[in-house]
């Protein structure tokens, strides 16, 4: 189903904003049955307002267990790259073959569909997919439900006494704390395997257990 389509069906939302759903399970839904989508994006900087995406990675998981399958990763086309090509390594040439913003943004939304929206500081993606959806489906966002690996390390810290400085919650040290394989950093899919990978080792340590006990 389009999401262009989609708009019909929009509603008002809070303080007048326009949401479309994406149908995200009930916040009773048992952790062992979640179903979640992991999320990355590399961009040329960290403001939406201003900067562009570049790429989309994405990874199901279906409770506790990953699914490679379901995987997607986009290039999106219509950017300079300009210095944030020694960050991510994209060229410019690899971004002029990209799919467009809106066919990358409708690509990402029908994987969401059911699904939980799981990055690492998911501040980022969820700015990014904000702006493109207002730009796209007539100022109208996707009714999100978001788990943030970031969050959840933070609160799992302090539950423990143990009060992250500096870079303490970038991902790739979180991953070091939990053992877990090193991966090369700044690949939209790659990123997303490594955050969907550090959630489960931190959920598997913590005493959560629906998703209301870990949604954003």
């Amino acid at each position: 189903m389009s999401f262009r389509s989609a708009i019909s069906a929009i509603s008002g939302g809070l303080w007048g904003q326009k949401t479309f759903d994406i149908a995200a399970p009930a916040d009773d839904t048992a952790l062992d049955e979640l179903p979640i989508l992991a999320v990355d994006m590399e961009t040329t900087g960290i403001k939406p307002a201003r900067d562009a995406m570049l790429s989309i990675g994405w990874v199901p998981l279906n409770g506790r267990s990953i699914d490679l399958s379901g995987a997607g990763y986009v290039v999106v086309a219509g950017a300079e790259v300009g210095e944030s090509a020694t960050i991510h390594g994209l060229t410019d040439d690899e971004v002029a073959t990209g799919v467009s913003a809106e066919e990358a943004i409708e690509q990402l939304l029908q994987a969401l569909q059911g699904r939980v929206l799981l990055a690492h500081f998911a501040a980022l993606e969820t700015g990014f997919v904000h702006k493109h959806c207002r730009q796209l489906y007539d100022g109208a966002v996707p009714d999100l439900a978001v788990v943030d690996t970031f969050s959840l390390e933070r609160r799992h810290m302090e539950c423990m006494a143990t009060y992250p400085r500096g870079e303490d919650l970038r991902l790739p040290r979180v991953r070091e704390r939990y053992h877990l394989p090193y991966y090369p950093s700044h690949n939209a899919l790659n990123d997303a395997l490594a955050c969907a990978e550090a959630y489960l080792a931190i959920t598997s340590v913590s005493s959560v257990r629906t998703l209301k006990d870990i949604k954003e």
